[in-house]
């Protein structure tokens, strides 16, 4: 069987692995046919919890990897020692072409330097964005950079912006995707230096649809497609944002529990208020790409179940057959003539 995309994906990585991650694997190949997985891990246990499920066994390989990188251990010096880590030997097959595309729910810092130092960045890019699609009323936008590069210049938020705007149009399917920049008023002279200094630059862009500021406060009403910013901002919104979503998520449900009134009105409404808040719901749309590598790498939430780990592998489709890289390439080329 001919598959379109191959995903090289961490087993032994996150909280629930690897039977959330094996199961996750199934589910993705069992609902399309042109993905193959290749999982990688200890095979005796992966091959175990396979036989749990049925699957064309055409589209699901196994590759032994005998260590893994815990989140408690320095990234640097893990990647560089385990080499025979599930996430070093899986990285290693998108390096060599082997596989498309890598995904883990594994160690944040371990993927982030094992994607620089073993998958590579494209030339020309100067640093690579992790990009988290966080729910709005509107649908999705793109939160770029939410991890990766804390202490950014204005170059590289301006390739954000590029990066960000070809993902969102050709893979999340927006025309001409709305970019604004996280600042703390909708004025053009507001903002710290690094905002000062960068606003005059993607205004004068003439490949991207630069609308200005975005205050944190219009991020959720999804006022702009692409939300640029550096990590260190980033990184705060999206945890606000998945805190703030599971506090209110936890209060609605005790209010609808307090009373047999609530109880009888929560029943009628369950059906309507299930699928406003499946909306809202990040593990909807996978996990966070980090853009701009020889090879698409996806970080997953560390507490990710199959359903989470499926649409993480399934969103990997849409950035090969787009061919998200050559466009990021040819984009980031033009920018340096």
């Amino acid at each position: 069987m001919q598959t379109k995309v191959n995903v090289a994906l961490d087993a032994m990585g996150g909280d629930f692995a690897p039977d959330e991650t094996v199961k996750g694997a199934v589910e993705a190949v069992n609902e399309n046919q042109d993905i193959k997985v290749i999982l990688v891990g200890k095979s005796e246990l992966i091959q175990e919890k396979l036989k749990q499920y049925s699957y064309n066994e055409s589209q699901i390989e196994v590759v032994h990897a005998e260590d893994v990188i815990t989140n408690d251990e320095a990234p640097v010096m893990a990647i560089r020692r385990k080499k025979e880590s599930s996430i070093v030997v899986a990285m290693k097959l998108v390096k060599e072409g082997k596989a498309d595309c890598f995904v883990s729910a594994g160690s944040t810092g371990a993927i982030l330097v094992g994607s620089q130092l073993v998958v590579g960045r494209i030339k020309g890019v100067e640093r690579s964005p992790l990009a988290p699609l966080i729910p709005t009323i509107e649908g999705v936008s793109l939160l770029i950079d939410c991890g990766a590069n804390v202490d950014a210049r204005s170059s590289h938020l301006v390739q954000f912006a590029k990066m960000g705007s070809i993902y969102m149009e050709h893979v999340v399917g927006i025309k001409n995707p709305r970019v604004a920049i996280v600042n703390i008023g909708a004025e053009e002279e507001k903002g710290n230096s690094l905002v000062k200094e960068t606003y005059p630059i993607l205004k004068n862009c003439t490949d991207i649809n630069f609308i200005g500021s975005i205050e944190a406060r219009d991020i959720p009403y999804g006022k702009a497609d692409v939300i640029v910013t550096e990590a260190f901002v980033g990184n705060v919104i999206l945890k606000l944002y998945e805190g703030l979503s599971s506090a209110l998520l936890k209060t609605i449900k005790e209010g609808l529990m307090s009373t047999t009134r609530s109880k009888i009105g929560a029943a009628l409404v369950k059906p309507a208020l299930k699928e406003t808040l499946q909306s809202f719901d990040a593990s909807e749309y996978g996990g966070a790409p980090m853009l701009g590598l020889n090879g698409l790498v996806v970080k997953t939430h560390g507490s990710s179940k199959s359903k989470e780990i499926k649409n993480s592998i399934i969103q990997c489709v849409a950035f090969k057959e787009q061919n998200i890289n050559q466009k990021i390439k040819d984009s980031i080329s033009g920018n340096n003539d």
